[in-house]
């Protein structure tokens, strides 16, 4: 394929090496004269390992070229990915200048185009840029999208120092467009890349890199604080960390990774306050340890307000313990929830199967004891709790409460763990989704 690349800084000159070895032409795209005088001379722009040698080979084979003429590069081209800079602003937002400088002179090269178009947006970039990008080109160019062109969200997922093969072995790739030309085009351009090409909406692709990279930086200041502590305690950081590497099935995984409501339990609560306070004795200040239960407060504050907002009298509660599959009712965010509602006047009436008073036993009696005023609002028949509620919430996964929400359209549904997919009627609402 013949593809142009605009930007040629990191991202780009990787990926005009890389797509040149995989057999495209490729055309390279700088406002700088320098890169671009560089690149015609089978010169990488950037310090990256291998990148020099696939540059130069490939430049020699013909494959490879550059300019600082857009137009010729889009009418010499059936892919324009975008790979300029978005560093941040003063405000700490993305700053989308060259963004949308770039959208412009695609915009006003492909006026003058038949040819359908793809624009990539390679850059790190926030929700809703493509959409943005797409009113422009429309503008710039008097044409529709996805008749005449598209715009697709591709992030990359490269780092300083094995961008070569990070490019041909990521975790998957991502392409965000409602395009099949797009798509299907894409997919026969990243043919000999490996990994799973996973389709997804400009704005869940435009989001991933987001997360990705504030989920690493969380990662490694976690690491960091705990570090801190072992050395004040005079034991190895990382053997504390390798052993805690080792747990495959919860530490590194998925679990514990699904947006819903707060965590609760008798482990969680008490086992973080103990590392927290153990910090304090120290004299350490660990500001994401300290931050994690005012974060797991506020996720109860949500919850609230969502249920508040409905302005409605009576609250069906489906599952009061702090955990499917379980009687424990100890530090569960459910209590905390019925309470709050009590407190601000609400009726409540809870079904949970899983609680029955008269088995409870050791601390768990404690907690039924000192929390009987809640426990009292239990019913054993899950129709009458949804016949004299007006909202329902289910903070509990049970198949049947996916079908209950089809069978009452009159009620208001609040849903804490995703009971259902793609429900996008008025009754329905998910806590963060």
């Amino acid at each position: 394929m013949k593809v142009s690349i605009f930007g040629l800084g990191y991202v780009g000159c990787v990926g005009l090496g890389c797509m040149a070895r995989n057999g495209h032409e490729v055309i390279g795209v700088d406002v700088n004269p320098k890169k671009v005088e560089l690149i015609n001379n089978g010169k990488p722009t950037v310090v990256e390992r291998e990148i020099d040698e696939i540059i130069n080979n490939n430049f020699q084979k013909g494959r490879i070229s550059a300019t600082t003429d857009h137009t010729n590069a889009v009418m010499s081209s059936a892919i324009s990915f975008l790979c300029v800079g978005t560093p941040n602003d003063a405000r700490g937002q993305l700053n989308l200048e060259h963004i949308y400088t770039v959208a412009k002179q695609i915009g006003t090269a492909l006026k003058k185009k038949r040819n359908f178009h793809i624009i990539v947006i390679r850059s790190t970039v926030p929700p809703g840029t493509s959409k943005k990008v797409t009113s422009i080109i429309e503008e710039e160019s008097d044409k529709n999208v996805d008749v005449d062109f598209s715009v697709v969200s591709n992030p990359e997922f490269l780092r300083e120092g094995s961008a070569v093969d990070d490019y041909y072995n990521p975790p998957f790739t991502v392409i965000g467009s409602s395009s099949d030309r797009a798509v299907e085009t894409l997919r026969e351009l990243y043919k000999d890349v490996k990994g799973e090409l996973i389709v997804v909406s400009n704005l869940v692709a435009e989001t991933i890199k987001l997360v990705n990279n504030t989920f690493h930086a969380l990662k490694i200041s976690f690491a960091n604080e705990i570090g801190n502590i072992c050395k004040r305690i005079g034991i190895d950081s990382h053997s504390v960390m390798d052993l805690f590497c080792r747990d495959k099935r919860l530490n590194l995984s998925s679990y514990y990774l699904k947006p819903g409501f707060a965590y609760g339990g008798s482990c969680l609560p008490k086992d973080l306050k103990a590392l927290v306070t153990l910090s304090h004795d120290l004299d350490l200040q660990l500001p994401i340890l300290e931050n994690i239960e005012r974060s797991n407060a506020m996720q109860k504050d949500i919850a609230l307000q969502m249920i508040m907002n409905q302005k409605k009298g009576t609250v069906g509660i489906l599952g009061l313990s702090f955990k499917k599959g379980t009687d424990d009712l100890r530090n569960s965010p459910t209590v905390d929830l019925v309470e709050s509602l009590l407190g601000k006047g609400y009726n409540v009436l809870i079904y949970d199967p899983s609680v029955h008073i008269s088995k409870f036993i050791g601390t768990n009696k404690d907690t039924i004891e000192s929390k009987a005023h809640v426990c009292r609002l239990i019913r054993d028949d899950l129709n009458s709790v949804i016949d004299q509620s007006e909202i329902i919430v289910i903070t509990q996964f049970e198949n049947k409460y996916s079908e209950i929400i089809e069978k009452y359209p009159e009620k208001v549904f609040i849903d804490f763990v995703k009971v259902t997919d793609g429900r996008t009627s008025n009754n329905y609402h998910g806590i963060c989704w």
